[in-house]
């Protein structure tokens, strides 16, 4: 009930964070934010930059909460100087951004866009000016218009498409930049944007999710060579959205039913990405909804990586739903635990819980936990103040856990809070607000919240130490 949403998140709000200093990680641990293009940048009609498929959506009465969109969002396209300042002032070594596919190729076997790659040149030489590591994700969501006309991520062009593009990026960057993402969730690429219709380009059929989710993976095995041959000591990954799962109850049919789900939220991605192929229990469940796989795809999708990012939120309870589209499998709420005002659970320990099932599953290597974060109602105070300590006790508890799982021997070696900036929050607009920076949208206003400041108080004890 709300009411007791509202006794809980008291209860958050009355905690001390637990003891946790910079000094309990690894000195070259790796410390950042993450961002994306399409939600900070806006400039959407600048530098020759093309539609997206979100512009469109945006366009679509009611797929937007607020009615609005991200052509103008944080503004980050002119004031990213100041956006990075933020960072180097946090005390981040590394920072996480995507490059807007739109600003680079234009239209089908365009030529790369000169001032878009001058654009990101600037904001890559801006990030080593300050002492931050970029990582650049080469797909946050944002595919140029002109793909979609032609079928999209459902069409296998695509994969070969996007292989190119990070050709292109590799080629213009890699003498500067050193780590690779190549797409962000593609879960909610394929399930979100495809089968549930309430991310661009809002499509709802369960095949062309499956399909899509295929032509994205297979898009990353095409990239990884592309990029490896321009940028010889690249490291190269994948960031997933990944969830811990517990059936609902010991009876057969919900832990079955959780079985399932966990087959299409998390083994769907991770079993063919380390060389096991599509999990045969959900392939023989989809039927003919599951995608057309081609000889050679399965190979190139397992080639090898240099680490796997994990974006961590919440975990999920399942239960057996009969009828339920797709698996007969329902995500239910757990009683009496704090949640976000996305209504997210809060669990730290969800996240040692994920760590330690990805390495004993699949021993993937080095991982990064790409994102992190939580959406809480902030104010500002009227002494300019905003004190978000839920978000702040979110983020100790959840480094707190790290620690934990770290010292049980995992091999985690980095962390990017989710954001560095109150942006636009896809389906939300600007509703819901994650950043570590508060940003007021009609004057561009940058007030970094009590969360913010406390991340760089943590940051800088090492430093403060010498």
């Amino acid at each position: 009930s709300f009411q007791a949403h509202q006794k809980m998140t008291k209860k958050i709000h009355a905690t001390v964070p637990p003891a946790i200093a910079r000094s309990d990680f690894a000195r070259d641990f790796l410390w950042g934010c993450s961002t994306s293009s399409y939600q900070i940048e806006g400039g959407a009609a600048e530098g020759g930059r093309v539609e997206s498929i979100w512009d469109r959506f945006c366009e679509r009465p009611g797929a937007i909460r607020d009615g609005s969109s991200g052509a103008v969002a944080c503004d980050h396209y002119h004031r990213w100087p100041e956006d990075l300042d933020i960072g180097r002032d946090l005390g981040l070594n590394a920072y996480r951004f995507s490059v807007a596919r739109p600003r680079i190729i234009k239209g089908p076997g365009a030529r790369p866009n000169p001032q878009g790659l001058a654009f990101y040149s600037r904001l890559v030489d801006g990030m080593l000016e300050r002492g931050l590591e970029p990582w650049l994700t080469l797909y946050h969501w944002d595919l140029p218009q002109y793909l979609q006309d032609q079928g999209g991520w459902n069409e296998r062009a695509t994969a070969y498409a996007f292989a190119d593009f990070a050709d292109a990026v590799s080629a213009h960057l890699g003498d500067r930049v050193k780590h690779w993402i190549t797409h962000n969730e593609p879960w909610c690429t394929a399930i979100h944007g495809h089968f549930e219709g309430v991310h661009a380009p809002g499509i709802q059929d369960f095949r062309t999710a499956l399909q899509v989710s295929h032509h994205v993976l297979l898009s990353h095995g095409l990239a990884l060579p592309a990029i490896r041959a321009n940028v010889p000591d690249a490291q190269v990954g994948i960031a997933l959205s990944l969830h811990p799962l517990t059936a609902a109850s010991g009876k057969p049919e919900d832990i079955a039913a959780c079985a399932r789900h966990d087959g299409l939220r998390n083994r769907w991605f991770l079993d063919p990405l380390h060389g096991r192929g599509y999990p045969a229990d959900i392939l023989d469940l989809c039927a003919a909804d599951a995608p057309v796989v081609l000889p050679g795809d399965l190979d190139a999708i397992a080639a090898p990586t240099d680490f796997l990012g994990v974006n961590y939120y919440f975990p999920e309870i399942i239960e057996h739903a009969p009828g339920a589209a797709p698996l007969e499998a329902r995500v239910v709420p757990r009683e009496g635990v704090p949640r976000t005002a996305f209504g997210w659970e809060v669990s730290p320990e969800g996240l040692g819980a994920l760590i330690r099932r990805i390495e004993a599953d699949y021993d993937p290597g080095p991982i990064y936990i790409t994102e992190n974060g939580s959406t809480w109602e902030d104010t500002v105070g009227d002494d300019g103040e905003i004190d978000d300590r839920e978000r702040r006790d979110y983020l100790a508890s959840h480094l707190a856990a790290l620690r934990d799982t770290i010292a049980g021997g995992s091999r985690v070696k980095g962390y990017f809070a989710w954001s560095l900036l109150d942006n636009f929050e896809w389906a939300e607009g600007y509703l819901r607000r994650f950043g570590l920076t508060h940003v007021d949208f009609e004057t561009q206003q940058r007030r970094l919240k009590g969360s913010g400041k406390w991340y760089r108080a943590f940051l800088k004890q090492e430093e403060d130490a010498q």
